[in-house]
């Protein structure tokens, strides 16, 4: 179900809050459970998946496969074919939409897949980034990719019928290391993952009961091994709230006087909260409670309250475990007095837009100063600064991380604030509107 476009007026501040609320189920985690589902054995089941637009894109192209999917109550049935039984008709399109996560995890498991033959798409913003390393990593696998040297959807996949494991230095992004692993599961001999900076590991989380087909070494590097062609076990999963939709309440809540706020059922993975590790050191009053393991993930409640924060130091290796939050870090380092500095963040480029850009955009409308480095951005803080007579237009950017950040930065200002194409932010958080509501924020929709 597609939402009809509509654009949002912020006009007013936010009023102080003291309130406990659960937010949106975790996406990553949602998606994974499908595509991993749908490749293994028997049927695996699902509770609280989130139900927003990118999830549904999941859903609809896994259908397109022959995998059959059901929902009754809260829990879908994900009737699991095995590894290497997706069939495609012949030149089947398989539509993304806005997510990069599909994009990338999907095409993992089908460039091993015999016998497809797809063209692979998303929306107008997902056909803007670049996919050259998901392409070349496939390749190697011995998928094909037409046209050649074309780096950007649409695009036809051929898949490899004869696949072969590969060697592979992982990076930052957790989206290039799962898709490797898919597509390792179902290919000939084993495939290695060498890990240089741990990045999220959902994936590797919902596939360890199979101690066949995976191999975790944790030492000096984390050292991922895939043993090809292992049946994978059903999986019977409760999807926590999504830590990237928690942070930015959490950010409204450092920064609104008075304020206080209990987020509770949260995924609080290691690899995903690297943006409250970065702010609890900068003097953010933050605190996990109630923590427990499921599934092996940590999950518990994120209390938070205003406080005085300093400028925020970044060095390069919060990135990887904070990626999704930059932009509602930004938005922080800009009500926050002194000079914040950002590093090892050139990848933000590469997102649903140009996250430094058009975070720098936003900010110079309310006068607050940035200068964009080589690989790092400085924000030149002013304070929670009163800004009724400033305007902010947010274009039909696509990006639902910057449509999030500027509502978090008008609620706080009243800067006169018009965001076109809001609904790109049910793409990760149906619940975001119902949420700033029940926090005292006005809105108005148009």
């Amino acid at each position: 179900m597609k939402h009809k476009k509509f654009d949002l007026i912020i006009d007013k501040k936010v009023s102080s809050f003291r309130k406990t609320i659960e937010v949106d189920p975790d996406k990553s985690t949602s998606i994974r459970f499908f595509l991993i589902g749908s490749i293994s054995q028997k049927i695996s089941f699902g509770k609280n998946i989130l139900e927003s637009q990118d999830v549904r894109s999941c859903i609809k192209c896994l259908k397109k496969l022959g995998v059959k999917i059901f929902k009754r109550k809260n829990i879908y049935s994900v009737y699991g074919k095995g590894l290497g039984s997706l069939s495609a008709k012949k030149n089947i399109n398989l539509n993304f939409g806005n997510s990069g996560t599909l994009a990338r995890l999907i095409i993992g498991i089908l460039s091993t897949t015999p016998n497809v033959t797809a063209t692979v798409k998303g929306d107008h913003s997902l056909n803007k980034r670049s996919m050259e390393s998901v392409v070349k990593l496939m390749s190697n696998f011995g998928a094909d990719f037409y046209p050649k040297e074309k780096f950007f959807f649409p695009l036809k996949l051929i898949s490899s019928n004869m696949p072969i494991g590969i060697k592979y230095n992982a990076g930052v992004s957790a989206q290039l290391k799962s898709a490797v692993i898919l597509a390792g599961l179902n290919s000939n001999g084993n495939t290695e993952i060498i890990e240089h900076h741990r990045s999220r590991d959902h994936t590797e989380n919902m596939l360890l009961k199979n101690k066949k087909a995976i191999k975790i070494k944790n030492k000096k590097r984390k050292i991922i091994t895939i043993f090809g062609k292992n049946n994978l076990n059903p999986i019977n999963l409760l999807v926590p709230g999504d830590p990237s939709s928690a942070a930015f309440f959490v950010a409204l809540t450092l920064l609104k006087k008075n304020s206080k706020i209990r987020i509770k059922n949260v995924g609080l993975n290691p690899t995903r909260i690297g943006f409250y590790d970065l702010l609890k050191k900068h003097g953010a009053k933050i605190k996990f409670k109630n923590l427990k393991k499921e599934n092996n993930e940590t999950k518990g409640d994120i209390i938070a309250e205003y406080c005085k924060l300093k400028p925020i130091q970044s060095a390069k290796k919060y990135y990887v475990n904070s990626t999704d939050e930059y932009p509602i870090l930004f938005v922080i380092a800009a009500m926050t007095k002194g000079i914040s500095s950002f590093k090892g963040i050139k990848d933000l480029a590469n997102k649903e837009s140009n996250r430094i850009r058009e975070m720098q955009n936003i900010l110079k409308q309310i006068g607050v100063k940035s200068f964009a480095m080589k690989n790092g951005l400085k924000i030149y803080g002013k304070g929670l600064i009163d800004a009724k007579k400033k305007i902010i237009t947010v274009p039909n950017l696509g990006d639902h991380r910057i449509c999030m950040s500027a509502f978090v930065l008008a609620a706080l200002t009243g800067a006169k604030t018009k965001i076109k194409n809001f609904e790109t932010v049910f793409t990760s958080s149906p619940s975001f509107l119902k949420i700033m509501k029940k926090l005292n924020a006005k809105y108005q929709i148009q």
